[in-house]
């Protein structure tokens, strides 16, 4: 058996052991729990904060910075649901921030997240309110609401679109749409000829296009080349030198020995003119003469024709009218 003196000892280090246990968790807690903290406030209107529990985590950008400290009704609006937050002393939160409410996991447990905030806007004072955002519940619940009206009009559309009249008219169209598609067919197979000539004529034509588009672009390779040589300056300078001296060029001179060129040519084309009217005339009267003399001469081969003998014993001569001798 332990003699006494050595329960005294080990009743003595108990103590000890105790007392400096009871000094470190002091330490440990004073530390947390005696820590000045910044108090902050958020306040939800009409926003379910199910979930958030006192001493659940406040984060900002996911770094924790505190803790939630209290959730109470606001007294003077029962729609408000004022939640206190205690975060790190210096903690930057700006005015432009948001508190929103954020799921931990899948265990239904809740945590506030401030996100947001410029570096332009002011840092929040502290003790102030904090922006309410949004929560992930209500936006989840506000899609769901969403989906299930769109869900609800699809019903009723398929309802309403299964309807017998309805079915009817879908069964009388697709019978109309099989009907053309067989007489479509028939065509095709009937002017099957003719599409494939048709198709070798746009072949042809395609090919005649692209020699087309061939031949157009050396052209323009050859234009492009001209307008680069110095053929194209050399032209305009000629040109240039050409206005340049018909300005220099004593232009009313010019313009009166042409009018009198003019004049002069004038009165060749009228003298001209005169000259074949009188030629004509006597041309004429040369045709007329010899007209008469063809006659004659059909006369006399008529008459040698009839009676050789004529031209031994030679013809009468009737008189020639004096109209005719002229």
């Amino acid at each position: 058996m332990p003699s006494r003196s050595q329960k005294i000892r080990l009743g003595i280090f108990i103590v000890i052991s105790s007392f400096a246990l009871l000094v470190l968790l002091f330490i440990v807690g004073s530390k947390q729990f005696f820590q000045d903290k910044d108090i902050y406030y958020i306040s939800y209107r009409d926003i379910s904060v199910s979930g958030l529990e006192v001493g659940s985590p406040v984060k900002y950008l996911g770094i924790n910075i505190g803790t939630i400290k209290s959730i109470d009704f606001d007294p003077e609006d029962v729609y408000n649901v004022v939640v206190t937050v205690a975060v790190k002393p210096g903690t930057p939160i700006k005015r432009d921030a948001r508190a929103n409410i954020e799921a931990i996991g899948i265990t239904g447990l809740k945590m506030i997240e401030i996100r947001g905030g410029s570096n332009e806007a002011k840092l929040l004072q502290v003790g102030k309110y904090i922006q309410a955002g949004g929560s992930i519940t209500e936006d989840i619940t506000g899609k769901a609401e969403v989906i299930a009206n769109k869900i609800e009009r699809v019903v009723n559309n398929l309802i309403e679109f299964t309807q017998p009249e309805k079915l009817e008219k879908i069964i009388k169209l697709a019978e109309s749409s099989t009907l053309a598609m067989d007489n479509i067919n028939a065509m095709v197979e009937e002017n099957r000829l003719n599409l494939r000539d048709g198709l070798e004529s746009t072949k042809y034509v395609m090919a005649r296009m692209d020699t087309i588009s061939q031949s157009l672009q050396i052209a323009s390779t050859k234009i492009q080349k001209l307008t680069e040589s110095d053929t194209l300056d050399l032209i305009l300078a000629n040109v240039h030198d050409v206005s340049v001296n018909l300005t220099k060029a004593n232009l009313g001179e010019t313009i009166v020995r042409l009018d009198e060129v003019v004049e002069r040519t004038n009165k060749l084309l009228i003298s001209m003119d005169r000259d074949m009217e009188r030629g004509s005339r006597d041309f004429l009267a040369s045709l007329q003469k010899l007209k008469s003399a063809l006659d004659h001469l059909n006369e006399a081969s008529r008459l040698v024709n009839e009676d050789p003998s004529v031209l031994i014993r030679g013809a009468e001569v009737d008189e020639i009218p004096d109209d005719e001798l002229d």
